[in-house]
């Protein structure tokens, strides 16, 4: 492994040309997050802290939820520190209470997505050696536990009972219209491993604080997506968590401070969502609103009730909103700013949004083994469109040598992007060989290609593993999916790579039209060519009715290659 250059000789413009009030260098703080939440209950305990659809949660209730369910993860289900318990709910008051109390008593959260298939989720829970589970009682998700549970890859089930975190109406009708979407866990096959969410709080047992070790215990143990094989655990410390959380704090400059309030539209359960939705606004004391689920009118009816001032949010979302002509200025005019993370946003998406309301839109990027967030465009007032931001306080980002990743690249050259702060990861958990691959001269080496300009800002060009090389030349398919989305027709694209016979490998185009619209492949090709060379011409447009998202709505290249792959198949086999 080559020597990295000293820390006065590398490249940090951003120092220079930081925002006004705002310092890099900084000791950032990683007091853990669940000590800063029982802080925050104490200084703001009666104001609220949880709304959902209409039913509120004050601090003061929070805090003492938060204890009980510490309390009595510890005595009655022997959780202690290292103690892992797995989270599969959906935004919900829940999802805090367990979250938070899972740290308080020295446990390790295991978020798991509800929408994972029983497979998916025996992997990760099997892996990382879950044996309690905390769930709902909706029958779709309670199934997959139950499921779990006969498998013995968990031993314990805590249910919560998801009409008692409606407002009385609603619960009512809900009781009586969807009661056919309640599963009945006391009369399921697992019921002797069951228990009741409500039992444990009711219960008010007191909890003894674990100790600690900020910087080497593992608070969050989150999976990543798994696009290129099976997930890996990324653990996340105490310290790691907390840093992002006083990263963004000094980054967003007292956005989050109360009265402002943050909409959980993306679910808690993503690494994103826990730390932007959740972890940050209610450190500051301030009000978060949630959502179980993406729905658009049920978004823009919670904007006009709520007058939420802060959206995290992912680029399909936002074109959701921008794209859709019935939505009008008034139902977003409570939003100051939106913080969009999760993928690359388009420049027609910023455009069209733009028009619609007057809101700050900054693009950020992180990854699930950095807490996630490591850069951000400023909060306050408009950023460069194409560019990521800076690097937040605290963290350094440089970039290595695509061929030899011991090198670092000359200022202003593409090379991979690569990170460290303390909201780095520790490792993969029982992976050495993934997390020896994964660091670089101390840097976490993120699989992004892109570079800085003189100024800091960070302009990432593609994914390493998306790259194409097509007769020796390097193509990105994002720059590819960008001047595709500059027609007016377009309402989604997705490029991936694919053998070639002459080129080596060729760009393969998918295509979503919005509503109404048509357009040929010959005239989008003659479009193209006024923004893209030859090489980078796509050797076919395929147009879809929709395209593949992962579970939280990101475009998904992953289905479009076995799409293309198995298409290809069966024209061999018929010819």
């Amino acid at each position: 492994m080559g020597k990295a250059p000293e820390p006065d000789q590398l490249y940090r413009p951003w120092i220079d040309n930081y925002p006004e009030g705002i310092d890099w260098d900084v000791d950032v703080d990683t007091t853990p997050v669940h000590l800063q939440i029982l802080d925050a209950c104490k200084k703001h305990e009666s104001s609220n802290a949880l709304d959902f659809m209409g039913a509120k949660t004050t601090f003061k209730t929070l805090e003492k939820d938060i204890k009980a369910f510490a309390g009595a993860l510890q005595s009655q289900f022997g959780v202690k520190k290292g103690s892992r318990v797995a989270l599969l709910l959906p935004n919900t008051p829940f999802f805090p209470v367990a979250y938070y109390g899972t740290l308080l008593a020295g446990g390790t959260v295991v978020n798991c997505n509800p929408l994972y298939t029983v497979s998916e989720l025996s992997h990760i829970t099997k892996d990382a050696g879950a044996d309690v589970l905390v769930t709902l009682n909706l029958k779709l998700i309670f199934d997959k536990a139950e499921a779990l549970c006969k498998a013995g890859n968990v031993k314990k089930i805590i249910v919560c009972d998801f009409p008692s975190a409606l407002p009385l109406v609603k619960r009512v009708l809900f009781s009586i219209v969807k009661a056919k979407e309640l599963a009945k866990p006391s009369q399921s096959s697992v019921a002797e491993h069951v228990t009741w969410f409500s039992s444990m709080l009711s219960a008010r047992k007191s909890v003894e604080p674990a100790e600690i070790d900020s910087a080497n215990d593992v608070a969050v143990q989150q999976y990543t997506g798994g696009t290129t094989g099976l997930p890996k655990g990324a653990m996340l410390s105490h310290a790691n968590i907390a840093a992002n959380v006083d990263q963004i704090n000094r980054w967003a400059d007292g956005l989050f401070e109360p009265p402002s309030k943050t909409v959980a539209v993306l679910p808690f359960f993503h690494i994103f969502a826990m730390t932007v939705c959740m972890n940050v606004p209610l450190g500051r004391g301030s009000e978060v609103v949630l959502m179980p689920r993406f729905e658009l009118k049920m978004l823009l009816d919670l904007l006009v009730r709520t007058k939420a001032n802060i959206l995290p949010a992912i680029p399909t979302l936002i074109h959701a909103i921008a794209a859709n002509k019935k939505v009008t200025p008034e139902q977003v005019a409570s939003i100051e700013t939106i913080i969009s993370g999760g993928a690359g946003l388009p420049q027609d998406t910023r455009e069209a949004f733009a028009k619609l309301s007057s809101a700050t839109l900054a693009e950020g990027y992180g990854l699930t083994e950095c807490s996630p967030v490591l850069c951000c465009q400023a909060l306050r007032v408009p950023s460069i469109p194409g560019s990521i931001g800076m690097p937040l306080p605290g963290t350094d980002v440089q970039f290595i040598d695509l061929d030899d990743p011991t090198k670092f690249v000359e200022p202003g050259e593409r090379g991979e992007l690569a990170a460290k702060g303390k909201q780095v990861m520790l490792g993969y958990y029982n992976n050495e060989e993934a997390t020896k691959e994964a660091f670089v001269n101390g840097y976490f080496r993120t699989g992004d290609v892109g570079y800085i300009d003189e100024k800091g800002n960070v302009f990432l060009v593609d994914r390493i593993k998306d790259l194409i090389i097509c007769s020796g030349y390097n193509v990105y398919p994002r720059h590819i999916e960008e001047a595709i989305y500059r027609h007016e027709s377009v309402d989604e694209c997705n490029v991936i790579g694919v053998k070639d016979s002459y080129r080596g490998e060729a760009p393969i185009a998918f295509i979503k039209l919005k509503d109404g619209k048509e357009l040929t492949k010959a005239e989008l090709k003659t479009f193209l060519g006024e923004y893209i060379s030859k090489i980078q011409m796509p050797r076919e447009f395929i147009f879809k009715d929709e395209l593949p998202k992962t579970l939280v709505g990101k475009l998904s290249k992953k289905e479009l290659r076995e799409e293309y792959a198995e298409r290809e198949k069966q024209k061999q086999s018929k010819s």
